[in-house]
């Protein structure tokens, strides 16, 4: 469900090893560029055509496995529009950046929901092409933490997209790529630009380590045990301290400063996906991420100044009243 540049990557990617998938999108342009010419895959491994079929109707089914690689603000209804082609013990799987098991749950049952973080970037530069932008896998798992057959043979079958681990603590996992996403995807919007350009400057950097620390605090209220992504940054680590926060620099602080950077480098060509969807006339999923955090926040007793800011300042991006850009990131730095 969904052939953005997630979906398309994941179908294209599934279908080219062997695995029986029907592709939807209601998206004319990229199902007829795939008729034309296939899922045209770039960036990983030898540029290729995986031919292909996108069908526009939700298909009767039933199926296995569905795939959920819509945007989080379109999750609920994708869950429903394809719950009655879902086998009655198949599995729904959601790929979304933010909190969606539980919504799609609510929709088809905790026994029938699977969660996958996805910890690889892609690209749709043009409809029907598909540019993996940065390498990674999945941390794959219930929302119960059990482990059974029907995952395991999951995770066998998306090793062919990417290294997939099983994990019992998927909430551990979530947060922690939620954290991440707050700050990468929303700075990326407001910021205009890919993750090298925008990590490089100090202050960006800075912006991302509040962000985060807002985030790792909302999760220690929910008694989340944070878990690292596919290697990426520890989130109960790289939070910022009271007296990093007060201080001018420190060699804790330091160390944080000179690992975003290093992260910059290694997805330097990822380009936020809520930015993409303001450019294609969509509304972004802030409120999925910064305003999960805002709302739980809220609910928690847990300040989020910086969630906050940044979550208004995205729609008014999306609504055309600030122009992202560098100026603007600076402008949310001044603001504290």
């Amino acid at each position: 469900m969904g052939c953005g540049a997630v979906g398309g990557s994941v179908a294209a990617s599934l279908t080219e090893a062997g695995n029986d998938v029907t592709a939807f999108s209601p998206n004319d342009a990229i199902a007829q560029a795939v008729e034309a010419r296939g899922f045209q895959l770039r960036g990983d491994g030898p540029p290729r055509a995986v031919p292909g079929r996108i069908v526009r109707e939700v298909p009767a089914g039933p199926f296995d496995a569905i795939v959920l690689a819509t945007q989080p603000n379109d999750v609920e209804s994708a869950a429903g529009a394809a719950a009655t082609c879902l086998a009655e013990d198949g599995t729904m799987l959601c790929l979304q950046n933010g909190l969606c098991e539980e919504r799609v749950a609510a929709v088809v049952g905790e026994d029938r929901t699977v969660g996958a973080v996805v910890a690889w970037g892609a690209a749709m530069p043009e409809p029907g092409v598909y540019d993996r932008t940065a390498p990674g896998g999945f941390a794959l798992g219930r929302m119960s933490g059990t482990v059974d057959p029907r995952l395991e043979e999951l995770g066998r079958v998306l090793e062919s997209v990417g290294p997939t681990e099983i994990t019992r603590n998927l909430a551990g996992k979530r947060w922690s790529k939620l954290a991440i996403n707050c700050a990468i995807s929303s700075l990326g919007t407001l910021g205009g630009d890919r993750l090298g350009a925008l990590l490089q400057h100090r202050f960006v950097r800075r912006l991302a380590l509040e962000i985060m620390t807002e985030v790792v605090a909302v999760a220690r209220r929910e008694r989340v045990a944070l878990e690292k992504v596919s290697g990426t940054l520890d989130l109960d680590w790289i939070a910022l301290t009271e007296d990093e926060r007060n201080a001018g620099g420190s060699p804790a602080l330091l160390a944080k400063h000179a690992l975003l950077y290093a992260v910059g480098l290694r997805f330097r060509r990822m380009r936020s996906s809520m930015l993409a969807a303001i450019e294609r006339g969509r509304p972004p999923a802030v409120d999925y991420l910064n305003g999960e955090i805002v709302e739980r926040g809220r609910r928690l007793a847990v300040a989020t100044p910086v969630n906050t800011r940044v979550r208004e300042w995205v729609w008014d991006v999306a609504a055309g009243r600030r122009a992202p850009g560098i100026a603007l990131l600076r402008e949310l730095a001044a603001a504290g």
